[in-house]
C-alpha cells in the first residue's frame, strides 16, 4: 500500500498499474457502467449513476449524453493529466464549481484510486466526464448552456447583406445615439435593438433577394446566399455593438469649441475632429488583437456579458428544442424564441408603469414618505439623495442595470462582492457625514458634484483665467473644491482597486498570464509546422474550431494600433492643444500596465475596472494646470483600456460563434470608421446648428450633462490639480491610503485560504470586486444595488443548482428578453410623449421627489453670508 498521504498519483504510476493488470481501462469501467435513460414525449430524465455524475459534476443530462459515448476514448492516465491540469488552472476561479474541485482533490490525492480502481469506478468515470467535458466542450455550465460546442466551416458570414444591413443599422443607430447623447434625459439606441431587428431585417432579403453574385479571391460572393444564418446575425449584432457607442472626442470638441467651457475656434475644424476620432477610437483594437492569447482564447475568459448575446441568438436560430425538467416537478417544452417573446412582451408592457405612468415604482422610497423632511431618516433611506437603504427600493429592473450589469448574468459572487463592498462604503460614509470630516456635514451626503465653502456648486469660473489655467489669486479669493461623504467614499475605493487589480492579478491568475506567455511562445514555434498536438488545456475545444479559419495577424493589429496612435498625435500636436503629442504613448504605456489584470477579472467576473480615474489623477499630476491636456491624458489613459477590453468580448463573441477571425476584424473596423463619420457630422450640427446648445436656454433638453461634468472634471482636475487636493498639504491626502489597502486586501485573501483551504465561502471572496462595490456610490446608491443581490440568488443559486437543464435553457434568454424590451418601450416613450412634452402628473409621478428628495438637505446649514473651512486666502 502506498503510504504517502496525499501527494497527487502520477501518470507513470497509474500506466504501471495498468501494465500489471491491475485494471483494464478499456473494458473494466465501461462495463460494469448502465445508462438509465427514460424518454418521454414531454423529454428525458437520468437515473442511478449518472443522476450522481450530474450532481457532483454539475451538469446536464444533455451534456452527459453528448460525452458518456467517449468513455471507452478516455484512458485513465489522459484523466491524471488533465485533472491535474484542472486542479491548477481553476483553484482560484469563482465560476468553477467546488464541489467539482473536492472531487478532483479526492480522485488525485488518494493513491488507491490507481491501485485498485475497481474501488473508485464511480469518482473515474466522474473523472472521466469532467475530462471530456472540458476538452469537448466548456469547464462551465452557462457557457454550455448557450455556446455551441460545434461548426459548420461552410455556413457563410460575412455576405453581402450582412454588410447591407449592419452599415444601415450603424448609420442609424450612431446617428440617434450621438444626437441625443448630450440631451437630459439621454436616450440611446442598444445593440440588442440591433439584433432583434437584424433577424427580421435578414430574412426579409433571404426571402426577395435573387441568388446571383460573383466570385472573388476564389469565392462566390451572392446576394442570397441561402437562408439568414446566426453567423451573419451575430456578425450584424458585432457591428452595431462598436458602431453604437458614441467617440469619446464629443466629450473633448464641445467642451473646447462652446463659448461657455474653453471657446477654441480651431476645434471646429473637421480634419482635427476626425484625427483625434480615429486615434481614440481605433487605440484600443490593436491592443484587443495583440493580446488574444490572454483574453480570448482560455476557456476561462468567459466574458459573461457576451452570453446574453448568444442566448438570444440562438433563440432565433434553434433547429431542436429539448424539454427539460425544471421547478414545480414539471416537464418543460416552451421553445427559446416562445419565452423569449413571451418575456419580451410583458416587460415591455410593464415598464411603461415605472417608465412613464408610474414612476414611483421606480424610486419605491416609501420610508421617505413617512416622513419627507426628516433629515437624518431620508440620509440613510432616501434613494434620490440619500443612501437608499430600503428593503424594496424598487419594481424596475432597469435600475438593477444602472451599473451597466445585469444580475441574471454576472456571476452571483461577483454580485455579492460588489455588494459587501458598498456596504463597507455604506459605514464610511455615515462616519464621514456624522462625525464632519472634511465638513461633510454642510454637503449632500451622496452628490458627485463638487462644492464651495458655502455649500453650493463649485463655480470653476472663478478661479482660471480666460485660457482655462488657474489664476492663484481668484482661486485664494473663492474657495477650496470640496467633495461630499459619498464622493470621497468612491475615491479611495478607486484608488484601492487599481492596486488590488495589480495584486490580484499577480496571486491568482499568474498561472494563467504564465499560460498566456507559454502559448504565445508555442504558437511561434509551431509557426509553418501545423498543430500542435500537445494533450493539455491551454486550447479548448472552441480554439480547436477556430483553426478552420485563417487569424487575423498580429501585424495587422499592429499597423491598426499605430494608425491610431499617428492620428492621435497629428490632431494633437498640429492643433493649439497646449498638449505634448506623447500623451498619446501615456494611453498605451498604462493600457499595456493594465489590460492584462483588467481585461481577465473582466472576463470572470463580467465587471470592468476603468482607469479614468487613475488617468486623471496621473494627468493632472503631471501636467498641473493645464485642463485640456488633462483631458488628453484622461481620453487616450482611459479610453485605450476600455475599448480593448470593450473590443476583446467582441472577439469572444465571434469567437463562440465560430465566424471567420478576418470577418470579424474587417466588421469590427468597418462599422467603427462609419461611426466615426456619423458622429462626427453630427456633433458638428450640434455645435453650429442648436442654438444655446449645452446651455439651460438650448431647446429639446440638449443642456449637455455628461459635457458639463466632463469640463468640470478636467478643470477640477487639470485646473485644480491632484496636488491641491491629495498632495502633501491637500485636504484629502489621508484618502491616497486606498493604494496600500487596496494592495493588502488580495494578499490577506490568498494567505486566509492557503491557512484555511477547505473553507469554501472563502473561495468566492473577490477582493477586486468589493473595491468595485465600495465605489459604486456618488450618485448611486443601495436602490441600484441590493435588489441585484435576491434575484441574482434566486437565479444563480436556488434555479441553477436545483433545475440546472431548465436554468441552462431559460436563463440568459429572459436576460436578453428584458433589457431589449426596456431600450425599445424607452425609446417610443420618448418619441411618443416625452419629445411632444405630453404631461401626465399625479400622485404616483410626485410622490418620490418630496421634501429631502426633492432638494438634498443637508445635517449642518451654513450661515447667511458665512462660511466652512479655512479662511481665504489661505488656501494651500
Amino acid at each position: 500500500m502506498d503510504n504517502r498521504g496525499n501527494d497527487p498519483i502520477t501518470p507513470a504510476e497509474v500506466a504501471k498499474s495498468k501494465d500489471e493488470g491491475l485494471f483494464d481501462d478499456e473494458k473494466g469501467l465501461m462495463g460494469t457502467e448502465t445508462v438509465a435513460v427514460m424518454r418521454a414525449d414531454k423529454g428525458l430524465a437520468i437515473e442511478g449513476e449518472d443522476a450522481n455524475a450530474q450532481a457532483d459534476l454539475e451538469i446536464t443530462g444533455e451534456d452527459l449524453l453528448e460525452v458518456e459515448d467517449k468513455l471507452s476514448s478516455m484512458s485513465l492516465e489522459r484523466t491524471f493529466v488533465i485533472m491535474q491540469q484542472l486542479q491548477k488552472m481553476h483553484q482560484h476561479d469563482q465560476n468553477f464549481p467546488s464541489t467539482v474541485l473536492e472531487r478532483i482533490h479526492e480522485f488525485l490525492t488518494n493513491p488507491e484510486v490507481a491501485t485498485h480502481p475497481h474501488l473508485y469506478e464511480e469518482l473515474i468515470r466522474e473523472m472521466k466526464l469532467e475530462a471530456l467535458l472540458v476538452t469537448e466542450n466548456s469547464p462551465y455550465a452557462e457557457v454550455r448552456a448557450v455556446v455551441e460546442n460545434t461548426d459548420d466551416v461552410d455556413m457563410p458570414s460575412s455576405t453581402i447583406r450582412v454588410w447591407f444591413i449592419g452599415v444601415i443599422f450603424v448609420f442609424i443607430g450612431s446617428f440617434i445615439n450621438q444626437l441625443f447623447t448630450i440631451r437630459q434625459p439621454a436616450i440611446s439606441v442598444t445593440s440588442n435593438v440591433a439584433q432583434l431587428l437584424a433577424y427580421p431585417a435578414g430574412r426579409f432579403l433571404a426571402r426577395v433577394l435573387p441568388d446571383v453574385g460573383f466570385t472573388m479571391f476564389g469565392s462566390r460572393h451572392s446576394l442570397n446566399p441561402g437562408p439568414f444564418n446566426k453567423k451573419e446575425h451575430m456578425l450584424i449584432t458585432i457591428m452595431a455593438t462598436v458602431g453604437y457607442n458614441t467617440p469619446y472626442t464629443d466629450n473633448i470638441i464641445l467642451s473646447q469649441y462652446l463659448p461657455q467651457y474653453f471657446n477654441q475656434a480651431y476645434a471646429a475644424s473637421f480634419a482635427y475632429q476626425i484625427l483625434i476620432g480615429l486615434g481614440t477610437n481605433f487605440v484600443g483594437y490593436g491592443l484587443a488583437g495583440l493580446f488574444r492569447r490572454f483574453l480570448i482564447y482560455p476557456s476561462f475568459c468567459v466574458w459573461p456579458s457576451s452570453l446574453v448575446t448568444i442566448a438570444l441568438n440562438r433563440a432565433f436560430h434553434s433547429e431542436s428544442e429539448i424539454p427539460v425538467p425544471g421547478p414545480f416537478k414539471r416537464m418543460y417544452s416552451w421553445t427559446r424564441m416562445k419565452v423569449f417573446m413571451f418575456a419580451f412582451g410583458s416587460m415591455f408592457v410593464y415598464f411603461w408603469f415605472p417608465g412613464f405612468i408610474f414612476p414611483a415604482l421606480s424610486t419605491f422610497n416609501w420610508i421617505s414618505w413617512i416622513a419627507p423632511d426628516n433629515v437624518s431618516l431620508n440620509n440613510i433611506v432616501g434613494g434620490v439623495n440619500g443612501l437608499g437603504l430600503n428593503p424594496i427600493p424598487t419594481f424596475d429592473f432597469n435600475n438593477l442595470t444602472a451599473y451597466s450589469w445585469n444580475p441574471l448574468v454576472i456571476p452571483f459572487f461577483s454580485t455579492l462582492n460588489q455588494f459587501i463592498g458598498m456596504m463597507f462604503g455604506f459605514v464610511m460614509i455615515v462616519a464621514f457625514y456624522w462625525t464632519n470630516v472634511y465638513n461633510t456635514s454642510y454637503l449632500p451626503i451622496n452628490s458627485n458634484h463638487v462644492f464651495d465653502h458655502t455649500g453650493k456648486a463649485y463655480n470653476i469660473s472663478r478661479a482660471i483665467d480666460s485660457h482655462g489655467l488657474l489664476d492663484n489669486t481668484k482661486y485664494q479669493a473663492y474657495s477650496m473644491p470640496w467633495m461630499s461623504a459619498g464622493n470621497l467614499t468612491i475615491y479611495f475605493w478607486f484608488f484601492a482597486v487599481y492596486s488590488s487589480t495589480i495584486s490580484y492579478a499577480i496571486l491568482f491568475h499568474r498561472h494563467e498570464i504564465s499560460m498566456g506567455f507559454q502559448g504565445l511562445w508555442r504558437q511561434i514555434r509551431r509557426r509553418g509546422r501545423g498543430a500542435d498536438e500537445e494533450d493539455d488545456l491551454a486550447d479548448d475545444i472552441h480554439v480547436k474550431l477556430m483553426r478552420s479559419y485563417k487569424e487575423v495577424p498580429e501585424w495587422w493589429y499592429l499597423i491598426v494600433l499605430l494608425i491610431a496612435v499617428g492620428c492621435g498625435m497629428a490632431g494633437i500636436g498640429a492643433w493649439e492643444t497646449y498638449t505634448n503629442p506623447a500623451v498619446v504613448l501615456f494611453g498605451i504605456a498604462l493600457a499595456l500596465v493594465f489590460i492584462i489584470p483588467v481585461g481577465i477579472i473582466s472576463a470572470v467576473t463580467g465587471i470592468q475596472v476603468t482607469m479614468n480615474v487613475l488617468a486623471e489623477f496621473i494627468g493632472g499630476s503631471w501636467t498641473p494646470g493645464n485642463a485640456l491636456a488633462m483631458n488628453y491624458f484622461k481620453a487616450f489613459g482611459y479610453i485605450t483600456t476600455a475599448q480593448a477590453v470593450y473590443f476583446s468580448n467582441d472577439l469572444k463573441l465571434a469567437h463562440y460563434l465560430k465566424i471567420p477571425p478576418r470577418h470579424t476584424f474587417a466588421a469590427q473596423l468597418g462599422a467603427t470608421l462609419v461611426s466615426t463619420f456619423i458622429c462626427t457630422g453630427v456633433f458638428n450640427f450640434q455645435m453650429n446648428k442648436i442654438h444655446g446648445v449645452c446651455t439651460a436656454e438650448a431647446p429639446f433638453g440638449m443642456t449637455c450633462p455628461g459635457i458639463n461634468t466632463f469640463f468640470t472634471a478636467a478643470v477640477f482636475w487639470g485646473t485644480l490639480g491632484p496636488h491641491k487636493l491629495f498632495g502633501s498639504n491637500g485636504q484629502y491626502r489621508a484618502l491616497l491610503v486606498g493604494f496600500p489597502v487596496g494592495f493588502a486586501l488580495p494578499i490577506i485573501m490568498y494567505l486566509l485560504r492557503k491557512k484555511f483551504p477547505k473553507v469554501q465561502w472563502l473561495r468566492q471572496i473577490h477582493p477586486v470586486m468589493i473595491c468595485v462595490g465600495g465605489l459604486s456610490w456618488a450618485p448611486y446608491n443601495l436602490m441600484y444595488m441590493w435588489p441585484s443581490v435576491p434575484l441574482a440568488a434566486a437565479s444563480w443559486l436556488w434555479l441553477k443548482k436545483r433545475h440546472l437543464a431548465f436554468w441552462s435553457k431559460y436563463n440568459f434568454v429572459v436576460a436578453s428578453a428584458w433589457p431589449t424590451a426596456i431600450a425599445i418601450a424607452a425609446i417610443i416613450i420618448f418619441f411618443a410623449v416625452q419629445l411632444p412634452e405630453v404631461t401626465f402628473e399625479w400622485w404616483g409621478t410626485d410622490v418620490s421627489y418630496l421634501g429631502c428628495e426633492g432638494v438634498a438637505c443637508t445635517r449642518l446649514k451654513v450661515a447667511k453670508g458665512s462660511y466652512f473651512g479655512p479662511e481665504p486666502g489661505s488656501y494651500p
